[in-house]
């Protein structure tokens, strides 16, 4: 199997060195870049094309989520993790908004991180489910009262897919609760994720949210 490729991208150079001692020792994990900002985090996704990229928030210069809005916009197949010190931290919210496909915490385990690191590289999400709670609550303020839902392309069955990946469940619950097989349900959120437009669960969680949904 080829190794997942990762750009590393935070201004403080120790936990930046740290970061690729760590992940670059990882079993399929290889380190191809670092930068200090989201100026230099652009232009080294550019050039190498990574298949992770680590991204902190709060950087000077260009921040974390117009970094991540902008290398996913110019090539979507680059998966965006959100780094930062706060759970509580909208501005890596806007992040996952911006397209990254995970959160964690800054202080969370090298186990934890490189797990996440595997997870969205094979096109998977990773956002636990206190984070996706918070996302939910920052969204209910800003959404209208009563916002009207849009004709659903979906079926009855994507629909309660739908539905369960809005309340946080993963593929094996989601299996479990509606008495489906686990490729089924793959293969249900394959199509939702399709006829809806949505880049992965974490859009797929605000889209049911906006509609009403969860």
């Amino acid at each position: 199997m080829t190794d997942i490729t990762l750009l590393l991208v935070d201004d403080q150079d120790l936990l930046r060195a740290g970061m690729a001692m760590v992940l670059g020792a990882a079993d399929g994990i290889r380190v191809i870049g670092e930068a200090s900002n989201g100026g230099d985090a652009i232009i080294r996704a550019a050039d190498l094309s990574p298949d992770v990229v680590l991204m902190d928030v709060r950087m000077p210069g260009v921040d974390g989520i117009e970094a991540t809005r902008r290398i996913v916009a110019a090539d979507p197949s680059v998966r965006v993790i959100i780094l930062t010190t706060f759970d509580l931290d909208e501005y890596a919210f806007g992040g996952l908004n911006a397209g990254a496909s995970g959160f964690l915490l800054k202080d969370a385990p090298s186990d934890e991180l490189i797990q996440a690191i595997r997870t969205v590289a094979a096109g998977e999400a990773i956002v636990s489910p206190r984070i996706t709670q918070r996302m939910l609550e920052m969204y209910r303020g800003k959404m209208p009262e009563s916002a009207p839902a849009a004709p659903s392309p979906l079926s009855e069955r994507e629909q309660e897919v739908l539905v369960a990946i809005g309340r946080g469940l993963s593929n094996t619950e989601i299996a479990a609760e509606l008495f489906l097989s686990e490729s089924t349900v793959k293969t249900h959120v394959g199509r939702v994720l399709a006829k809806l437009a949505l880049r992965d669960r974490v859009q797929a969680v605000i889209y049911a949210y906006q509609q009403g949904l969860v």
